[in-house]
């Protein structure tokens, strides 16, 4: 397998996603992303319920927050 394959495999197969306040504000797909694997931009709010996580409608990927949460987000 070559470098980009193994690259492209190993985003495409994570479909829980562990995300930090420097990943906000979350939206799916994530940048690095293979090119065949993106649909449209959702903005996620990982932050909305006590268990800190939020699912993608499109691709189903599980985003779970950890860490402290940023400063004057409600």
């Amino acid at each position: 397998m070559t470098t980009a394959t193994q690259a492209n495999t190993a985003s495409d197969s994570a479909r829980e996603i562990a995300v930090t306040a420097h990943d906000l504000p979350l939206h799916c797909p994530r940048p690095d992303a293979p090119l065949w694997a993106r649909h449209p931009r959702v903005f996620l709010d990982v932050l909305k319920n006590a268990a800190g996580e939020a699912v993608c409608p499109y691709c189903g990927t599980t985003y779970r927050f950890t860490g402290e949460k940023p400063k004057g987000h409600h």
